[in-house]
């Protein structure tokens, strides 16, 4: 049996490194930590690594639930991908261990909890950016195309697939600009 340690924190200016120290502790032979969201598995290649290489009684580590997974959803795939191999998850603040059935149901009913929490946080954002909005503070990403070049290679006769390629961007977005003119 190989116990796998998984830390992870949201983004680069987060630490792992209390995570690891807690993994190291719980016996985690190998342990394998990124700085990534949780909203999705899509682009957290530790996370990848660590389910290509579980086995039949190995153990997925983690410290808290919300460092592996955000949603139901994610959690139960992960969870279903290691009950597939024969593996097993512990985490390790809530004291739960999917080798049990008391285990398995408390996984359940957190992962419940954990997206609710996800889902508040995006609620709160929402608002807070709409009441910027109204306030006139938030005014959204800082246009990265220049118009006036656009407009001034159209009249010049070059079409929107040239524009696109001269100037570095998607050719979507020189018919959003034109047609915004």
């Amino acid at each position: 049996m190989t116990m796998f340690g998984y830390a992870r924190a949201s983004s680069t200016d987060q630490d792992t490194e209390l995570q690891i120290a807690e993994l190291k502790a719980a016996g985690c032979e190998t342990i394998r930590a990124e700085k990534k969201s949780a909203t999705t598995r899509a682009g957290r290649t530790e996370l990848a690594t660590v389910m290509d290489f579980i086995r039949a009684g190995d153990v997925l580590v983690v410290t808290k639930l919300d460092r592996l997974a955000r949603s139901v959803a994610d959690l139960s795939n992960i969870v279903a991908e290691l009950e597939a191999k024969g593996a097993q998850l512990r985490i390790l603040n809530a004291a739960i261990d999917t080798s049990t059935a008391s285990g398995k149901a408390f996984l359940g009913m957190l992962g419940v909890f954990a997206e609710f929490e996800t889902n508040l946080r995006r609620e709160r954002q929402m608002d807070g950016i709409a009441k910027a909005k109204e306030e006139g503070v938030y005014k959204g990403r800082k246009p990265q195309i220049d118009a006036n070049q656009v407009k001034a290679l159209k009249a010049d006769g070059i079409g929107p697939a040239e524009i696109a390629r001269r100037l570095g961007i998607g050719r979507a977005s020189v018919y959003r600009m034109l047609k915004a003119a």
